[in-house]
């Protein structure tokens, strides 16, 4: 399986922006950036695969989020600009491992196999 590790959350005002990573260890057919506030269930934010293809987003952040890998240093981005309070919640990366998902499952949390433990992000107004 793979080991994943976030990093670069953060507090940050509306309007800013900021970047997390996800350092990766092992291979996955598709990776994607999940988020989870208080009373909510966990949410795919933007879903891609390792081999290529259009990244997935959701709509709530379509425009303003962007997600990108290095497959040299095997690692995961996560840019988020003009951020909202509504973007307040812990973000994980994950991968699955072992199968190509269909699109219509890159953001979906049930399958994924492969889990960091989350980097808190919370954007005050």
């Amino acid at each position: 399986h793979v080991q994943l590790e976030e990093s670069g959350g953060g507090s940050v005002q509306a309007g800013g922006s900021l970047t997390l990573s996800c350092a990766a260890s092992g291979f996955a057919y598709s990776l994607a950036w999940f988020r989870q506030a208080p009373g909510k269930k966990r949410e795919g934010v933007a879903g891609i695969y390792t081999h290529g293809g259009n990244p997935a987003y959701a709509d709530s952040v379509k425009g303003r989020f962007t997600i990108s890998q290095d497959s040299a240093k095997n690692a995961l981005y996560l840019q988020m600009n003009s951020l909202k309070p509504e973007d307040t919640a812990m973000y994980y990366c994950a991968a699955r491992d072992g199968t190509i998902l269909y699109r219509s499952q890159l953001l979906s949390n049930v399958d994924y196999n492969n889990w960091g433990q989350g980097t808190q992000v919370t954007v005050s107004s």
